[in-house]
Parts: C-alpha cells; sequence; structure tokens
C-alpha cells in the first residue's frame, strides 16, 4: 500500500466523502479502481508481448516453405502490436487521471489547513489592539531613554572640572620662560684687551728670500 493511500484511509473530509453520497465515490474508492484497471492492464501488457515473440517466431519458422502460414503469424503479430500500442494510450491516460486526483486531494487538505491556521490568527488578534501596542513601545522608548540617562550619570568623573587644553597652554608657556630664563643666564666668551703677538719672520728666512730676489735680477738683467 503506498503512502497516498494510508494518507487518504488515515483523514476525510475537506470536501470529501469516505462512502458513496451525491458528490460520487471517494478518493480512495476512486484510487483502488485505478490501481485494479493499471495492473489488470499491465498482465495484458504481459500477455501480449509473449503471443507477439511467439507469432514472430512462427512467422521465422515458416518462412519461405509456408507462406501463408508465416502471414498469417504476422498479421496476428501486428494485431497484438496496436493492442500493446493501445493499452500503453490507456495506462498513460490513467496514471495522469490518478495523479491529478491525488493532487487534487493534498490541495484540498493544504487549503483546508490553511483555512484552519487562518481562523487561529484571527483569534490570537482579537485580543490585540493596534493602539494599546503603540503605546507600550513608546513605554519602553521612553525608559530606555531613561535607563542611558541614569547609566550616563553613573559613570559620570567626579572631582576638578578643568579644561585640559587651557592646561596644556599654561605647561607651554611655563616651558618657554624656563628656556628664555637659561638662554639669558648664559654667559659668553670676552674679547681680550690686549693684541695677540705676532710671530716676526726669522732672520735666515728673511736673509734667504733677500738671496734670491739678488738672483732674480741679476739673471734679468
Amino acid at each position: 500500500m503506498s503512502k497516498i493511500q494510508k494518507f487518504f484511509k488515515g483523514g476525510g473530509g475537506g470536501g470529501f466523502s469516505k462512502g458513496k453520497g451525491k458528490g460520487g465515490p471517494s478518493p480512495q474508492e476512486a484510487l483502488a479502481r485505478l490501481r485494479e484497471t493499471e495492473e489488470m492492464l499491465t498482465k495484458k501488457q504481459e500477455y501480449l508481448e509473449a503471443r507477439i515473440a511467439k507469432e514472430l517466431a512462427l512467422a521465422k519458422k515458416h518462412g519461405t516453405r509456408d507462406k501463408r502460414a508465416a502471414l498469417q503469424a504476422l498479421k496476428r503479430k501486428k494485431r497484438y502490436e496496436k493492442q500493446l500500442t493501445q493499452i500503453d494510450g490507456t495506462l498513460s491516460t490513467i496514471e495522469f487521471q490518478r495523479e491529478a486526483l491525488e493532487n487534487s486531494y493534498t490541495n484540498t487538505e493544504v487549503f483546508k489547513n490553511m483555512g484552519y491556521a487562518a481562523q487561529a490568527m484571527k483569534k490570537v488578534h482579537e485580543n490585540m489592539d493596534l493602539d494599546k501596542i503603540d503605546d507600550m513601545m513608546q513605554d519602553i522608548t521612553e525608559q530606555q531613554d531613561i535607563a542611558q540617562e541614569i547609566t550616563e550619570a553613573l559613570t559620570r568623573k567626579l572631582g576638578d572640572d578643568f579644561d585640559e587644553d587651557e592646561l596644556l597652554a599654561e605647561l607651554e608657556e611655563l616651558e618657554q620662560e624656563e628656556l628664555n630664563s637659561k638662554m639669558t643666564n648664559v654667559r659668553l666668551p670676552s674679547v681680550p684687551a690686549t693684541p695677540l703677538p705676532t710671530h716676526p719672520a726669522s732672520s735666515k728666512k728673511r736673509v734667504e728670500d733677500d738671496d734670491d730676489m739678488k738672483h732674480l735680477a741679476a739673471w734679468a738683467s
């Protein structure tokens, strides 16, 4: 038994009745009939396939020795093949009809369950007022703002409240004054009052220079 058959037997309603009535047979009964028909046609297919193989073997057996018997076998084979083709088409139609019936029942159950869910949601929302929800959300927002203000107040630093930029500027002024004071107290070395002694050239050097000048004058004359 397939899962869909178990599902059909386990449930009812949704526009389908379990027994026969004004609306016709139930989905379970219709599916059972369709499956019985499919089984019957499948057996007929197997029978025809066996007969086709048998007639083909007879036609080959008689061959040219008994043309009439061979032709009769081929004619029967053609009739069986035609019936087999018709059964294939019928099985395809039954399969399509069975799937359509299963889908129809499934869609009906889905529609019914969605209707139940919609009614449940409607019942839940009956006790909810949008205006009250808006008021509640506003209250929550206000309480969150108050909590934030309390947190900021508790974490605020206590003690002297000075401007840090002003303190840094004052510190720079003090450092500059100290630097200027140090530069003022620095003493540069004084210039000596007496001239520095000069070193006269040695007499030997002077004599050598005079001799060179004499030689140069003699060469020029």
